[in-house]
């Protein structure tokens, strides 16, 4: 039994108004779409819900407008390209009149809704802004999962208004953290990088509690060797975390967590594609004028044989430098051999957060993980052990 309702669960919907929280914030070029992934991700509720004979009316923001509506924000602009990912007509609606074009619909209709955020109390989770939405509809879907960690009028104030639901999106995702983290099969892996300590804070101590092997890596395993007593060169630190890194450390080792840490490093003098001073040392052997700037290829492979023996997988963060070679080499090859063990059956693989779905696509791993998500705070605070309000509003 799942702990929230899908549209399995939604019975004879035709004819009825069906309101769905999706993330349409796409980027835009020149008025162009420039990644459709978002739009893409909304294809399965949407359709089938229309499939099924519902009056589909898509609730969305885009951009920070601020309470104040603008042409620049509005998802008029959406409105064809999302047709054209749904492959069916998408019929946009103003907030001006709106009752009376929803009343218009058909069933099977699809209509995108303006920009929820032109609403001042939307992010405020305002009441009569959430009873304004209620009234278009009979049912709510919430279908965003990266929009889930605000507790914003259309993804948490609805769900106590109208029979709530998640969409196929949400479903996914959620099933996919409850099989990472939330009923893991153990052993359990978590590969955390980044620039800084000091943003992942709360991730750290969340999962030295919650995992058996925590693998940090980029800017912020410096902070962690310099608090071991590494002399780190002119490495990315932050120095003034050291007894923190300490303190989390400790609280591993008090939970049974073995924190892997790299003990050879590939440094240069310079951050730059190919730098003649590029070479591969032990991290007690980094000079002065130099920074660490990948994991090197020694603890790459104790890396690979760590994750051979674990069966769950959250990855979070790059382990070096990737935008530029050769400092992709750890986090490309680690990425491949969990890949590998996915594919092969051993290994559930849960990835999520921008910088982390940009280094597994350059990998050429992403398509391999069990799942990749795509939401960035909201994959975050729940890494952190955070409750999301949009996710708690489905459960209550």
């Amino acid at each position: 039994m799942k702990a929230f309702k899908t549209l399995d669960d939604m019975g004879d919907i035709s004819g009825k108004a069906v309101l769905v929280r999706e993330d349409l914030n796409v980027p835009m070029q020149n008025g162009i779409v420039s990644d459709d992934t978002r739009l893409r991700a909304a294809m399965p509720t949407v359709n089938e819900l229309s499939d099924r004979g519902a009056k589909v009316l898509i609730l969305a923001h885009f951009g920070r407008p601020k309470g104040q509506p603008s042409a620049e924000l509005s998802l008029q602009q959406i409105a064809e390209p999302l047709s054209g990912v749904l492959g069916r007509p998408v019929r946009y609606i103003d907030w001006e009149g709106d009752a009376q074009a929803v009343a218009s619909l058909r069933p099977g209709d699809i209509a995108l809704l303006e920009n929820t955020r032109f609403f001042g109390g939307e992010e405020k989770n305002d009441p009569a802004v959430v009873d304004r939405f209620a009234a278009l509809g009979d049912l709510y879907v919430n279908d965003a999962f990266s929009a889930a960690h605000r507790a914003h009028a259309s993804t948490e104030g609805l769900a106590h208004k109208l029979p709530s639901f998640a969409g196929r999106s949400m479903e996914k995702e959620l099933d996919a953290l409850q099989a990472a983290l939330g009923a893991p099969v153990k052993p359990v892996a978590a590969v955390v990088g980044g620039a800084k300590v000091s943003t992942k804070l709360d991730v750290l101590n969340n999962l030295v509690t919650k995992v058996d092997h925590l693998i940090i890596g980029g800017g912020m395993a410096n902070t962690f060797l310099a608090a071991r007593g590494v002399d780190v060169g002119k490495s990315l630190c932050e120095h003034d975390l050291a007894d923190t890194a300490e303190k989390i450390m400790d609280r591993a080792d008090e939970a049974g967590c073995t924190i892997h840490l790299p003990y050879d490093v590939v440094v240069a003098k310079e951050f730059a594609a190919n730098p003649a001073s590029l070479r591969t040392c032990n991290v007690h052997e980094v000079a002065a004028d130099e920074m660490i700037l990948d994991v090197g290829p020694a603890a790459v492979e104790a890396l690979a044989d760590a994750l051979k023996t674990c069966r769950t997988l959250v990855w979070n963060g790059p382990l070096g430098a990737f935008e530029i070679a050769p400092f992709d080499a750890a986090t490309v090859a680690l990425a491949k051999t969990a890949a590998a063990l996915t594919k092969e059956g051993s290994l559930v693989s849960v990835a999520g957060g921008g910088d982390t779905v940009a280094a597994l696509n350059h990998a050429g791993a992403a398509a391999d993980f069990s799942f990749v998500s795509t939401a960035g705070g909201a994959f975050l605070e729940w890494m952190e052990g955070k409750a999301l309000p949009g996710v708690a509003a489905l459960m209550a």
